[in-house]
């Protein structure tokens, strides 16, 4: 991602203050393992700073949808505006009727970033498994650009690692920079230091990542990079460029004593 000095100073200077610049779109359900005693899933959509818990408005998305046995449904119709760290957000609930892999994809309103002159679009999913099913979760899902997850994104242990091929329009990125964040739900956790907060990790030539999780919860993986386009910005005259990022969330579990 290209950033205009400017705009590089005043990220610098945020940082210094304290501040980390790390955006997550989040798709995160209320059930990422759907079982014939739950059938109903709620899905909320939100822009966070997740592990900080810092929140930002977001706009009505431009798409959300749920993926299954190469199905589409349509789920903006079903949206709700809703909160999420006192900031507008969005929220469904989804009837899941039968097996399946299900994949949620959200593509929001291009959001405008002053500190870095720049617009961003997060193309969002998380990926859920319904009544035993464990099929598909490794075929893309044909959206802009977006991480192709190579390990099965459900039913995993805080401390496996996860590994994800990163696509842009459809190829593979080699050396993609890849963003890591847990979602710090409740809070308990501090970093240790800035760097703390958002690890990273670099893809390889075929644009494939892993990354261990240490801890249970919601993780989120963003690999950004910059649009082959531009869009005017917020004066209408000017063109600026866009953040692209594939945004994928999975849940790992801790063990259950007996």
């Amino acid at each position: 991602m290209k950033i205009k000095a400017a705009a590089m100073t005043a990220a610098l200077l945020a940082m210094m203050a304290g501040e980390a610049f790390a955006h997550f779109g989040m798709v995160i359900p209320s059930e990422n393992i759907v079982t014939p005693a739950k059938k109903n899933v709620k899905v909320d959509l939100s822009f966070i700073h997740p592990f900080e818990l810092k929140g930002m408005d977001l706009a009505k998305p431009k798409q959300f949808f749920m993926v299954s046995g190469g199905e589409k449904t349509d789920l903006l119709p079903e949206i709700k505006e809703s909160k999420v760290l006192d900031h507008q957000a969005w929220t469904a609930d989804v009837a899941i009727k039968k097996p399946g892999v299900y994949g949620f994809v959200m593509e929001p309103t291009p959001y405008w970033e002053p500190a870095e002159d720049i617009y961003i679009i997060h193309y969002t999913k998380t990926l859920i498994a319904a009544f035993g099913a464990d099929q598909g979760w490794d075929e893309p899902l044909g959206i802009a650009t977006e991480i192709v997850p190579l390990t099965r994104p459900f039913g995993n242990y805080a401390g496996n690692s996860f590994t994800g091929k990163v696509l842009l329009n459809g190829k593979p990125v080699p050396g993609a920079e890849v963003e890591v964040e847990l979602y710090n739900k409740d809070g308990k956790f501090e970093a240790p230091s800035d760097y703390h907060v958002t690890q990273v990790v670099k893809a390889d030539a075929n644009g494939v990542f892993t990354f261990a999780c240490p801890h249970p919860g919601w993780w989120g993986f963003a690999a950004l990079n910059e649009a082959d386009y531009k869009l005017k910005g917020p004066d209408g005259k000017e063109e600026k460029g866009v953040e692209l990022g594939a945004v994928l969330w999975t849940y790992l579990d801790s063990y259950k004593t007996k």
